[in-house]
């Protein structure tokens, strides 16, 4: 029989986490994803507003990841990524989406605008989860929603030494000028239980890849999920990412995402930083930006054949199997 595998915490959102999850699957049976709950566009910005739910899209997302390659797996996975085509309200909106939402209502006790009880949230997506024969456990880093606000200079190019503040997640993420920062509205949304469980359980945590601003620092504004991500015993991993994001993180080195993550959580250290050899320029400039967090450089190929962006997701596991024996 299999070793069942070290317990490890992946954090992020959208398709950084998708490609993290598809790939830590094949690694262990002990998997948790924690998942930034701050979309605002899409889907999930018209559920939320709607509903007062928490945005769905980018944990229907993880649990989508974490299907098996079965033909039940593949199934499901395709049917909760499906969106609707039509000329009505059903426009765009992801099937995955409406179901988790269905199920947070039906264990709210049928809570309308306001979202749905206590407890629901992690029930619903758990229920979702066995219907799917997801690899792991998908939760939300926090029990509310929540906007992220990012710090912006040159937002406005007739004026590129201004600093100004864009609120959204959408908004952040397509702003043009440089992002300086994030912080969360409201400031101190309380974290998921479960969540904090999870990271003071686990062996390992991993950030990234992904959206830098939006999908893996806004963990790090969550105070009593940064507090527990700073004093678990679990060594931490950073997966860096395979070029900057538009918008969010253009002309960034590799090593300049350290140096913002470094900002953003001063005394969080890192055992490990895994990166793409064929994407970094200068690995000696990269590996004192790793030392300064109190890590080691790993260095693999864990890119597409494509030219595209993407982890190859055989690849990426192949290298954290090596970095969890390590």
């Amino acid at each position: 029989m299999k070793p069942p595998g070290p317990k490890v915490v992946a954090l992020g959102g959208g398709h950084g986490l998708y490609a993290s999850l598809s790939a830590l699957r094949r690694v262990t049976d002990r998997l948790t994803a924690v998942v930034t709950v701050a979309d605002d566009g899409g889907s999930s910005g018209r559920l939320r507003r709607e509903l007062g739910v928490l945005p769905p899209g980018d944990l229907r997302m993880a649990l989508a990841a974490l299907c098996g390659d079965d033909e039940w797996g593949q199934t499901w996975r395709d049917v909760v990524q499906h969106r609707f085509r039509s000329e009505g309200d059903l426009q765009g909106h992801a099937v995955g989406n409406l179901l988790i939402v269905a199920l947070w209502e039906l264990f709210g006790d049928g809570a309308g605008p306001g979202g749905p009880g206590p407890g629901s949230t992690v029930a619903g997506l758990d229920w979702v989860g066995r219907l799917l024969g997801a690899h792991g456990r998908v939760l939300p880093m926090a029990a509310v929603p929540m906007d992220i606000v990012a710090e912006v200079r040159g937002a406005d190019p007739a004026r590129p030494d201004e600093i100004t503040h864009v609120k959204g997640q959408v908004a952040c993420a397509s702003t043009p000028g440089s992002v300086l920062g994030v912080s969360l509205v409201p400031a101190d949304p309380p974290a998921c239980p479960e969540a904090l469980a999870a990271v003071e359980d686990a062996d390992w945590v991993v950030f990234g890849p992904g959206s830098w601003f939006t999908s893996v620092l806004p963990h790090l504004k969550v105070p009593a999920l940064a507090r527990a991500l700073t004093s678990t015993r679990a060594r931490r991993a950073v997966a860096l990412n395979l070029a900057p994001q538009p918008g969010e993180t253009d002309d960034f080195s590799p090593q300049t995402h350290l140096e913002v993550l470094q900002a953003h959580a001063p005394d969080l250290r890192v055992d490990v930083v895994l990166a793409d050899a064929g994407v970094v320029d200068d690995p000696d400039a990269l590996d004192k930006a790793v030392q300064r967090l109190g890590g080691r450089l790993v260095l693999e190929r864990v890119a597409a054949d494509d030219g595209s962006p993407r982890h190859e997701p055989a690849r990426l596991a192949q290298a954290f199997v090596q970095i969890f024996s390590d």
